[in-house]
């Protein structure tokens, strides 16, 4: 039973008024009851509240008192985000021991929803015995898996690029530190496309060509992808990845990552097994659709377009984008981005009810990544985002809208995590696992481990200034 407390006590736990705490009673956003003329609340109840809407602050805090469940390997989890990735790995049977995430709202809605789970904020501030400590575990323990997905913005192929010279690449070194001193079974690492052709340091352009040297190794496309496998393998782990369409594995979104799979017995771990391929290819079903995760949503909540752009919306059926409206208003709906170069694909997009949804941005309403509703004169809505990345209707999101869409939008499919986990289990347990010969993983070439380093090795050799063929389109 959940201890009472007082209007009193609630305000001064939430940091707002008596008056607004009255307010939160009448309108049911809290548990509470009237006894005479005072209000009794419940404390927990308060304390979600003040956890989702950000009123108070999810602190540090340990699994010391919670023993490791018997029978389930152990996994910790390193900027957890909204758990995408961990209630994939949760779901192939591993219990999270630890997450550890700098974001505010992330950590409120890892509170929320895993309140018995070790916590953590800035990866930087801990070492390796912080973290077991943490977790509840001793350097006598085994790990299973150290699992993350470090902040992908400095490798992200829009943006300048910058790689480990971005702070945010920092966070990255500090991961690989951490696991390496805690040694698990197998260290996985997600990330974007980026990665695959990011350089680690940068050379301006009006430094290169005649009169100044070869660009050496960590100037070539590939750099920071080059430095951490290097760090990973000099620790005596074998080092698998692939970029991997998240469809692939049964997640209604195409969406592409890689995911680095780190083994600590020095082999190569096999490729995730795909459940889905484009229009069933392989004897596997079909991908899913849009349509097919969205139904029985009862409620919507949503950010809205502005008239400008609902007027031409009006005019688009599923599936369309600009380039459907009649030819007199093509330009005047794009306006200055009409002549600008690309695919322009994003803007003013609605959705195919028959078709996966393209990659979640974190803002669905932005002009040139636009996510609207095949039929309706709205963006996605977050109940839509959450299903089209798996999470479970019940599960709960901190902070305001933009916040949340935030959140869904950053996070791992749970599908591709689910995948990562099923390999790591089988591998665990010495099971079979499933090989399909020239399976397409994503709609890129060349991206697998043993493609990506014959030719980094390459362009080391020839000195190039480009990738030179890789990463074409299928």
């Amino acid at each position: 039973m959940s201890t009472q407390i007082s209007i009193q006590d609630a305000a001064n736990m939430l940091g707002v008024s008596t008056q607004r705490v009255r307010e939160l009673c009448r309108d049911n956003k809290i548990d509470a009851k009237k006894v005479g003329n005072s209000w009794v609340l419940s404390q927990e109840s308060v304390e979600r509240y003040g956890l989702k809407t950000a009123h108070t602050v999810a602190c540090d805090h340990s699994s010391k008192q919670r023993p490791p469940l018997p029978g389930k390997p152990v996994a910790l989890s390193f900027f957890s985000g909204a758990m995408g990735l961990d209630l994939g790995i949760e779901k192939a049977g591993f219990q999270i021991r630890l997450a550890c995430e700098f974001d505010k709202y992330c950590r409120q809605t890892i509170a929320l929803n895993r309140p018995d789970t070790a916590l953590l904020g800035d990866i930087l501030e801990y070492s390796a015995d912080d973290v077991l400590e943490t977790a509840g575990l001793c350097r006598d323990d085994d790990i299973d898996v150290i699992i993350g997905g470090p902040p992908c913005q400095a490798f992200s192929t829009a943006g300048k690029r910058q790689g480990f010279n971005d702070a945010r690449g920092n966070v990255f070194l500090k991961y690989i530190d951490v696991a390496l001193d805690i040694r698990p079974k197998f260290i996985v690492i997600e990330n974007v496309r980026g990665l695959l052709s990011c350089p680690m340091e940068h050379r301006p352009h009006n430094r290169r060509g005649e009169g100044f040297p070869g660009l050496h190794k960590d100037e070539l496309k590939g750099g920071a992808l080059n430095f951490v496998l290097s760090l990973l393998e000099s620790a005596g782990y074998g080092v698998s990845f692939n970029l991997y369409n998240s469809a692939n594995f049964g997640t209604p979104q195409i969406r592409e990552r890689v995911i680095l799979i780190c083994s600590r017995d020095g082999d190569a771990p096999p490729f995730l097994e795909p459940t889905h391929a484009e229009h069933g290819a392989h004897g596997l079903p079909p991908w899913k659709t849009f349509q097919s995760c969205v139904a029985g949503i009862r409620e919507h909540h949503h950010l809205n377009f502005p008239e400008k752009r609902l007027k031409y919306y009006r005019l688009l059926e599923p599936g369309q984008n600009w380039k459907a409206l009649p030819d007199e208003l093509q330009r005047e709906a794009m306006g200055k981005s009409y002549f600008s170069g690309g695919g322009k694909t994003g803007f003013l997009r609605r959705l195919g009810w028959d078709k996966p949804s393209p990659t979640l941005v974190t803002h669905p309403a932005m002009p040139a990544t636009d996510l609207a509703h095949p039929v309706e004169d709205r963006p996605l809505s977050i109940e839509e985002y959450k299903r089209i990345q798996q999470f479970p209707d019940a599960w709960e999101l901190a902070g305001p809208l933009v916040q949340q869409y935030k959140q869904i939008g950053n996070a791992v499919p749970i599908g591709l995590g689910f995948a990562v986990g099923r390999l790591l289990r089988k591998m665990l347990s010495g099971d079979n696992i499933v090989s399909i010969p020239d399976f397409s993983y994503s709609r890129y070439r060349n991206t697998s481990h043993n493609e990506w380093k014959t030719q980094f090795e390459a362009r080391i050799q020839s000195h190039a200034h480009g990738l030179q063929g890789s990463f074409e389109l299928v």
